[in-house]
């Protein structure tokens, strides 16, 4: 784990030297201290030296400037080195998270994800910048001290290196204790943000079914969680840090007592050098507490940088293959050939042996019950997951070996649940081509039958568009949609209509818009309308996972089957 987090320095090796030199630069100027401290006391003062005296003063007041010199380019440049692995972090997770399949999300929660992205490399920058710092700095500090006490007195300088053994064996028990506590912590955070998320984002409909109550106590239920783990991190914490300085107070004890008795016994120790020991002592202890301190923080950090790793070590399970390629023209003839799927992990068929061949410039219709495979068949056309059987081809072309990126270029889709956006309705319909000019722009919202009403808004295009759409209607939401496929202007286009109704003005929008848009292009829809479903070339009916009749609405209804049933039963 050491060699992959270092990895993270390389981009920034000459500022990493830059702080570690002055960090040990800091250390041993501090060193010398004691020394000097030692010196004015047996040497300059018993001189009666004024100049010798004012010279060394000069001196010890020299080596505390340079310390603080060097203090403040460690903190500053130290931070900045932190924050700027924090900001490689980041981007590296966040481009890694675009590259991972529908599978991935639909079994991740989106509050562990923020958490990652958020807190722990939040936590991570702190340890990138005071990791290596305060390790050098302590270490610095401890092998400088015992080189001078061994130096002044060897025998002293013994008797000060019996609580050190002490020390590292408490630090490294506790060590493995506090990072297990709070990976446990960080990922009950996690649970908390994913509880206050879904309620958050769903309101309206805990609102609507006057579930405020059940919400609290789901809510209570992650919460009461989070504070045990706190609680029983804080109990190992407090074990810790009441050893560790038990042993810190003991460790003065031990040079003072054992000093005392040196002197008592005539050893060659003098008051000065007992004086310096002690100064050492601190110095010593100093860097200990820092590093007894830190080690709370990193293993913080630790957790954190697992937590990091565990979605960096995802792979993505649709990639380009090594040959894929683009093509030109896209007529937009599709086909499945015995195309089945199920999902990672299961053992359940979504879709069984299915067959389909849609004719270039085609108009199809899919319906079925609710569940019945349609926007598994339709999510496996632009490979947002992978088939697990059969073969899937555009012109000709199998979607697997075609660049992701062009495959998904030649593809317009309205989602049942139109997303928007947090942002304006102009940023939200140029999401389809960035680089529209003005006048596309205006085409594609006035061939969406959306133009007027955008142009009613006081802020016209600028309006936000609020979270998710919330301030739009379902029928506005589904037309905005529609016009940043226009703008996209795609070969093929998949719908799925929503579920909910429209009320008459806005169904009779959307569906001109519709007759629009599918016109000179392969168009795909998942159909619960029925005037979607007559004005369909095609249509082809799904029943738990397979293709159980195909042929026109009359032709359909004709064979009196279970599209017959549907029909009857007002599914569309």
């Amino acid at each position: 784990m050491i060699k992959r987090f270092a990895k993270y320095y390389k981009p920034h090796l000459p500022l990493f030297i830059f702080t570690m030199t002055a960090a040990v630069a800091s250390a041993v100027v501090t060193v010398f201290i004691p020394a000097m401290t030692r010196k004015i006391l047996e040497t300059d003062i018993p001189k009666g030296d004024t100049g010798l005296l004012l010279t060394s003063m000069a001196i010890m007041l020299g080596l505390i400037i340079a310390a603080a010199v060097f203090a403040y380019i460690r903190v500053k440049w130290g931070h900045i080195l932190g924050v700027r692995m924090e900001f490689d972090m980041r981007e590296k997770l966040f481009t890694h998270l675009q590259k991972l399949s529908f599978n991935y999300f639909d079994n991740t929660k989106t509050g562990h994800i923020m958490s990652r992205i958020s807190n722990d490399l939040n936590m991570i920058a702190e340890i990138a910048h005071h990791a290596p710092e305060d390790i050098l700095i302590s270490l610095a500090l401890i092998i400088g001290a015992f080189i001078a006490m061994f130096s002044f007195n060897a025998q002293l300088a013994w008797i000060a290196m019996i609580p050190m053994p002490f020390l590292i064996a408490w630090g490294i028990l506790y060590g493995g204790k506090m990072r297990k506590g709070f990976r446990q912590v960080r990922k009950k955070i996690a649970d908390i943000n994913s509880s206050v998320e879904n309620s958050v984002q769903g309101i309206r409909e805990v609102k609507s079914f006057a579930n405020e109550e059940e919400e609290i106590c789901k809510f209570d239920v992650v919460n009461c969680s989070f504070r045990q783990a706190k609680e029983d991190i804080y109990g190992t914490m407090a074990r810790f840090f009441c050893g560790m300085n038990f042993l810190i107070e003991g460790y003065f004890f031990v040079v003072i007592a054992g000093g005392a008795w040196l002197i008592y016994t005539g050893s060659s120790i003098t008051h000065a050098d007992l004086l310096a020991f002690v100064l050492y002592i601190y110095f010593i202890l100093n860097p200990i507490r820092r590093l007894v301190n830190f080690s709370e923080q990193l293993q913080r950090g630790v957790a954190c940088f697992e937590r990091y790793t565990e979605i960096m070590d995802v792979e993505p399970d649709i990639v380009d293959n090594k040959d894929a390629h683009d093509f030109s023209p896209v007529t937009g003839h599709i086909e499945f050939s015995d195309v089945s799927f199920k999902y990672n992990g299961s053992d359940d068929w979504i879709l069984k042996n299915v067959d389909l061949d849609i004719k270039p410039g085609s108009t199809v219709a899919i319906v079925g019950e609710s569940g019945a495979g349609k926007s598994t068949i339709v999510s496996l056309i632009p490979r947002f997951y992978e088939a697990t059987k059969g073969r899937i081809t555009i012109d000709g072309h199998s979607v697997s070996d075609l660049k992701q990126k062009f495959l998904r270029e030649n593809i317009g889709i309205v989602q049942q649940n139109v997303f928007l956006f947090d942002t304006t309705i102009r940023e939200n319909i140029m999401y389809g081509r960035p680089d529209a000019t003005e006048e596309d722009l205006i085409d594609a919202a006035k061939k969406a039958n959306i133009l007027d009403y955008i142009r009613s808004l006081p802020d016209g295009f600028e309006t936000l568009c609020g979270e998710r759409g919330v301030k739009l209607s379902g029928g506005q939401k589904q037309r905005i949609s529609i016009a940043r496929t226009f703008l996209k202007n795609p070969p093929i286009f998949i719908f799925d209509e929503a579920t909910s109704s429209l009320d008459t003005e806005s169904e009779a929008l959307v569906q001109k818009s519709l007759d629009l848009l599918r016109k000179d292009r392969t168009t795909i829809v998942i159909a619960h309308r029925l005037s979607t479903v007559r004005n369909a070339n095609y249509i082809y009916v799904v029943r738990e996972g397979e293709i159980v009749e195909h042929g026109t609405h009359n032709e359909l209804l004709d064979n009196r089957k279970y599209y017959h049933t549907l029909y009857t039963m007002n599914v569309f």
